[in-house]
């Protein structure tokens, strides 16, 4: 029997969700004043940061097995940050608190600085219906 080869893993699924978030913050920032558009913005820069949390010990847990655990435990402190964030952004964005909402924008987009989306990007708009769905989870 063969290997069977997951083409879908935690770091495919990080790199896309950063892409994501790095193109959400981008167009907030384009955004003039608090609108539906910026609320789905928003909730999904939040719902994202929470599945790019959740994609670390994924990533981190065959490192483990291995013991390579100075490895694993610098790995997730340097992601810590997303699901500091994602709460931040979450209570933020359900409380309608835009200057909250702006700081952490801000603070993401400065760990998401080296993050490049080209132009001809497939990634479309996945934040629309973020709001909904964030609101929905309560």
């Amino acid at each position: 029997m063969s290997r069977v080869i997951n083409p879908e893993s935690a770091g495919k699924e990080r790199t896309r969700l950063t892409k994501a978030v790095a193109l959400a913050v981008r167009e907030l920032a384009r955004q003039g004043e608090p609108n539906d558009k910026a609320r789905d913005l928003a909730a999904f820069v939040a719902l994202a940061l929470q599945a790019v949390a959740e994609t670390i010990d994924v990533s981190v847990a065959a490192w483990e097995k291995r013991d390579y655990w100075v490895k694993a435990d610098r790995f997730r402190m340097d992601w810590l940050w997303a699901g500091q964030y994602a709460a931040k952004m979450r209570t933020a964005v359900l409380a309608e608190d835009w200057a909250t909402i702006a700081l952490v924008m801000t603070q993401t987009a400065q760990k998401l600085s080296k993050v490049e989306v080209p132009a001809g990007h497939r990634l479309g708009t996945p934040w629309v219906g973020a709001y909904r769905q964030l609101k929905a989870q309560g």
